[in-house]
């Protein structure tokens, strides 16, 4: 168990201060809270992590047992399904600071939508996916069931709906590893994703007559209490953190309302946490928030390991996810 690979022998001997410090203590952190105290992890994803093409290096992470459950923005839930059956058609926009707003329109007249330095082809993943997302919603309508809105991603996986289209290897696709671990998901604020716009639209249109065919963010909060609950009866929880917003403050929320609004009295802090950011320290701000101000929240205890990376998460990320894997 303690062969390193090279990635890891870089950072045990490069890493040493600043950042690069934290990295590596938080990383020896995540892989001893597995490890050595049979931890649980939960990851959170914000931003445009999908997009970024996380799935490399995370989907490993799954198959390998080093997350358990992972909270995710909508947008980070479909665009690891349009990469899966769209990267072909994807143009990636290396001086993306130098664009006029003439550039931008060109975009948008081609239907590119663009993150960055990358643009997500509207007809080969969007609708694509819409095609086939609609039907499923449709019959869970007409058959008066309701589930929660990647349970809907997962069938389409499991049944390999769109697997004719795939154009990358799905090991390098984090949803199709988790569907092949049937990995807890919960993904607040679903309904402002493309694929969430997607579906008012039919409701509005009449598609679909029940809008509540697809389940909300509370619904979620209850599946995230009841795992919550079951797995720290034999396990302590980590908490990994991606960015800042909602796909992070909704589930680290889950402890305080266990604690302070159920009330109950043994319920376990999350037993480890850290957080990748470039939001700098500021006020009132969630996402720059020093993980010490957790504590008056009823969220972290006062020794829970608690870790705080300010860079990139792009960068970061991957190579905390291959010291964990020993690569």
């Amino acid at each position: 168990m303690n062969n390193h690979g090279p990635v890891s022998q870089f950072i045990d001997h490069h890493y040493r201060h600043f950042n690069a410090a934290s990295l590596k203590d938080a990383a020896r952190g995540y892989r001893d809270f597995i490890e050595k105290q049979n931890g649980k992890m939960l990851v959170t994803l914000a931003g445009a992590m999908s997009s970024a093409e996380l799935g490399i290096s995370l989907a490993e992470m799954i198959r390998q047992n080093k997350v358990h459950a992972i909270s995710c923005t909508g947008a980070n839930l479909e665009e690891d399904l349009y990469n899966l059956i769209a990267h072909n058609h994807y143009q990636r926009i290396p001086k993306w600071r130098e664009l006029s707003i003439e550039d931008e329109l060109n975009l948008y007249e081609k239907h590119l939508n663009r993150v960055t330095d990358t643009c997500i082809p509207e007809e080969e993943a969007i609708r694509k996916i819409e095609s086939v997302i609609v039907q499923l919603w449709k019959n869970a309508d007409e058959s008066g069931k309701a589930y929660l809105p990647h349970e809907f991603f997962y069938q389409i996986i499991r049944e390999g709906l769109l697997e004719k289209h795939y154009q990358i290897n799905p090991k390098d696709s984090w949803l199709f590893a988790a569907v092949e671990k049937n990995l807890p998901l919960f993904v607040p604020g679903w309904e402002d994703s493309t694929t969430g716009n997607i579906y008012v639209a039919h409701c509005l249109r009449g598609n679909i007559k029940n809008p509540n065919t697809i389940k909300s963010g509370i619904h979620y909060m209850i599946c995230l209490a009841n795992w919550y609950q079951e797995t720290s009866k034999n396990h302590d929880i980590g908490f990994f953190q991606i960015g800042g917003g909602i796909a992070g403050d909704f589930p680290i929320c889950v402890v305080p309302m266990l604690h302070q609004d159920l009330e109950l009295s043994n319920v376990k802090y999350w037993k480890y946490f850290c957080q990748i950011s470039d939001s700098t320290t500021s006020y009132g701000s969630y996402s720059g928030a020093v993980p010490n101000e957790k504590i008056t929240w009823c969220k972290l205890e006062a020794e829970t390991p608690k870790f705080m990376i300010e860079s990139d998460a792009t960068i970061v990320a991957p190579l905390i996810f291959s010291y964990v894997l020993r690569q």
